[in-house]
């Protein structure tokens, strides 16, 4: 069993999704990628060709070129996960702003945590309790 350590955890890439696609999966990859229906991504590419002409056209053959075909199937995440993964992509300096803050609060209760356990005053309730048993 071996993982690719160089590759990133974040499950939220940009591919082609061609099990879902019509065409070659462009559409359905970015409903994948933007968490919406596909319906509601093809309706907007086909608005979008009424309104830019053949340049949305041709911006749709360039995404089938460049964006990679996905695999396989991403692998079931619980929702905490997905709504981190997504926040990562999205806005980095929020969520590593977040870690942070949570770091530097684990970072406090845990020194809170030792300067209780190393006090003299530790040390005698738990002498009481010994003494009590």
């Amino acid at each position: 069993m071996s993982e690719d350590f160089s590759q990133s955890p974040n499950p939220h890439r940009l591919y082609r999704n061609r099990s879902q696609g019509v065409w070659c999966g462009v559409c359905a990859g970015f409903a994948d990628y933007f968490n919406i229906d596909v319906v509601l991504v093809r309706i907007g590419w086909v608005l979008s060709f009424f309104l830019l002409g053949p340049g949305s056209f041709i911006a749709y053959i360039v995404a089938c070129m460049i964006l990679p075909v996905r695999g396989q199937k991403p692998p079931k995440m619980k929702p905490e996960e997905d709504t981190f993964w997504r926040g990562v992509e999205r806005r980095p300096e929020m969520t590593f702003s977040n870690l942070r803050y949570q770091f530097r609060d684990l970072e406090e209760r845990l020194a809170d945590l030792e300067r209780t356990v190393t006090s003299k005053e530790w040390k005698l309730r738990r002498q009481f309790r010994d003494l009590e048993t």
